[in-house]
């Protein structure tokens, strides 16, 4: 089949519609390698199989201080079908970039494609000129000229890059960068592996994005079917059940709407391989092997594991943290995590990274030689999003924040149920899968793992007036010796009473209207929440609220402002906002150069959104003033708030977006530091 060459090049992708939005989801630029012809060619003669494994023989990677790059159509075959990909020196996915901190780096970018184009280095600090989004840094670059990037490597660690224009990320224009440091690195290991993970689609990008406008679950094909139904039935009874659906039902919002673009359309691939092949990496047994993981998709959130190993993160977003040993990690689209693994047996290891709406996976293989494989994992079932996911006000329960209890009579702060023991404390209880349907009357802790002496109990009288602040029951966990627990007639006192009112957001006017469907209510913070999917899995979860800088915050300055800004949209019309105006329509974000300011995002949606801002950092807060972990991408879950500090360093217009490529044309603002 032969593909027009135009096929999947956004045809509207010019600088004027750039400015009004359309186009500001860009793409993401790959930057090749010359050399890679035999990788090309079985490629062009439909040598699907044999393309894939000469890929990952021959993974392409630059050094140096100067690179001369073209951008080019490059036919590919991930899915047995031949494509136009978008490709730097003909290589899809790009190489690995390899730079060293200090230097001063020269990349001539030049471009063959008949559309503008251009590379937004992600997380990279450089000059506003440098930064590579046209129609605010720069002007682009167009059909058959060439651009020259030039600037200070000030940073080190794992990064990447991608096209700004268009469509141009789907197709292909995305690549890692890593940086050594000019100090030794504060951990040791033997070897390392880039291990990036993508989506690639054969349909235009375009018709995805027109499909999406006119039917926005067109490619959900987990939605909750008459089986779903029975099985609430059996577990929560007719009258429970019927209530919770008529609530989603006079919503019009479906529990299994968790990605917008799935494996429908979506082959997933890590390194350029599809699931079929599989990338492969080497080890010898007792190394200590750092895995440098970049979620370079466009839409897609994946949730990585390695049955068999533990991984110590130990770097976030390119920036050192203090190591966290974990079995799981959801990483959204733009994160990227380090992290180190120690395979002692003579065996081989699944790298498992399946997507967030359970509709297919990536993956890859560690093995001490090539013929080794491994088992690969059964796909989790497809999770649902529940009241909390919602930031919805429950009731009586309305904005109540639970995560550090205090009952008056004693401390319940951090409680985790889950390692609670039979007859002590309930210090360290772990509520992570409570169900908060309605006012909580009826509530079923049958499971609960509390030991003999609180079988039973009765709560029906249960006065609170102490101080419940900061309480969390997000992740309740529930169940059986607990069973039929009353919570309805719970006096939660006049001091809670009137903290929950002040819980209670204010929407904006322009936060009403046929393009907002939803707006939170009661958005919590929810930093030591894993997720929709993730909730109780049996397995150690990486979260926001484990991640702490490696070294001291910089600046301890207190911000002198706050911003509130409430991520929105309308899933069924499939608009998408930032406090309900568009950035076609919205004026800039004006900073003050050298001011310290906190930001608060508040996610009225039930979509995760991993918002961007371009040439500064993001200090995450968490708890610990101290040691603030530094992003460049943080994900605000669906119906949560998450607030971060940032100190405009950097002057110029700058990009601040949701990088979900589909949301940005609407979810998009220019921030602007003078």
């Amino acid at each position: 089949m032969r593909i027009n060459k135009t096929q999947n090049i956004n045809p509207l992708a010019t600088r004027r519609r750039f400015v009004k939005g359309l186009a500001a989801g860009g793409a993401i630029a790959s930057l090749g390698l010359t050399g890679c012809s035999s990788v090309a060619e079985d490629v062009a003669g439909g040598k699907a199989g044999q393309s894939m494994r000469s890929r990952q023989q021959k993974e392409p990677v630059l050094t140096g201080k100067v690179f001369d790059l073209t951008i080019d159509e490059q036919r590919v075959n991930f899915t047995g079908k031949n494509r136009i990909a978008t490709a730097i020196n003909g290589s899809v996915p790009a190489p690995t970039l390899r730079w060293k901190e200090g230097d001063t780096v020269t990349l001539r970018v030049k471009n063959n494609l008949s559309v503008d184009t251009s590379i937004h280095w992600h997380g990279l600090i450089l000059p506003n000129g440098m930064d590579g989004v046209p129609g605010l840094t720069f002007n682009g670059i167009k059909p058959g000229e060439t651009f020259t990037y030039r600037f200070p490597v000030s940073q080190s660690g794992t990064y990447w890059y991608h096209s700004h224009s268009g469509y141009q990320e789907q197709t292909g224009l995305h690549g890692v960068i890593v940086i050594e440091p000019k100090k030794p690195y504060p951990f040791k290991f033997d070897r390392e592996y880039v291990v990036s993970l993508a989506d690639w689609s054969d349909e235009d990008p375009t018709r995805i994005y027109a499909k999406l406008k006119k039917l926005s679950h067109y490619y959900n094909f987990n939605e909750r079917t008459m089986s779903d139904l029975i099985k609430d039935i059996k577990r929560s009874g007719l009258k429970s059940t019927f209530e919770n659906r008529k609530m989603w039902n006079e919503m019009r919002m479906s529990q299994r709407d968790l990605s917008d673009v799935t494996g429908y359309t979506y082959t997933y691939l890590m390194n350029g391989s599809a699931p079929r092949e599989g990338w492969r990496g080497i080890f010898k047994p007792g190394e200590k092997i750092l895995l440098r993981f970049v979620n370079t998709s466009a839409m897609s959130f994946f949730d990585v594991r390695i049955p068999g190993l533990k991984m110590t993160v130990v770097a976030s977003d390119g920036q050192y943290i203090k190591p966290v040993s974990i079995d799981e990690f959801r990483i959204g689209v733009a994160e990227s995590y380090d992290v180190i693994v120690e395979p002692r047996a003579n065996a081989a290891y699944t790298i498992f990274a399946q997507s967030l709406g359970r509709s297919g996976y990536a993956r890859g293989t560690l093995a001490p030689n090539e013929t080794m494989t491994a088992a690969v994992p059964k796909v989790d079932p497809v999770p649902s999003l529940t009241h909390i996911d919602m930031g919805m006000d429950m009731s009586n329960m309305a904005g109540m924040d639970m995560g550090g209890m205090d009952m008056s009579g004693g401390s319940m702060a951090g409680m985790d149920h889950s390692k609670m023991k039979k007859g002590g404390s309930m210090k360290s209880m772990d509520h992570s899968k409570m169900n908060m349907a309605g006012n909580m009357k009826g509530m079923d802790h049958s499971k609960m793992a509390m030991g003999a002496g609180m079988a039973g109990m009765d709560h029906s009288k249960m006065n609170m007036s102490g101080n419940m602040k900061g309480m969390d029951h997000s992740k309740m966990n529930m169940g059986g010796s607990m069973k039929g627990m009353d919570h309805s007639k719970m006096a939660m006192g006049a001091k809670k009473e009137s903290a929950m009112k002040r819980t209670r957001l204010t929407h904006a006017k322009t936060e009403y209207g046929p393009h907002i469907d939803m707006r939170a209510e009661a958005p919590k913070l929810r930093l030591n929440d894993p997720g929709v999917g993730l909730r109780g899995n049996g397995r150690k979860v990486l979260t926001y609220a484990d991640i702490k800088n490696l070294y001291p915050t910089k600046d301890r300055r207190q911000p002198s402002r706050e911003i509130e800004l409430h991520l929105t949209g309308n899933m069924g019309r499939y608009m998408w906002s930032i406090n309900g105006v568009s950035y076609a329509d919205a004026k800039p974000i004006d900073l003050k150069y050298g001011e310290r300011v906190r930001i608060v995002l508040v996610n009225d949606t039930m979509m995760n959104h991993p918002i961007h801002l371009h040439g500064m950092w993001s200090e995450l807060e968490t708890g610990d003033g101290g040691y603030l972990p530094r992003k460049h991408t943080i994900v605000v879950q669906p119906g949560a708030k998450i607030s971060y500090l940032v100190t405009a360093d950097a002057r110029g217009r700058w990009a601040y977006h949701c990088h979900l490529l589909y949301h940005m044309a609407g979810m998009f603002r220019e921030v602007k530091v003078s």
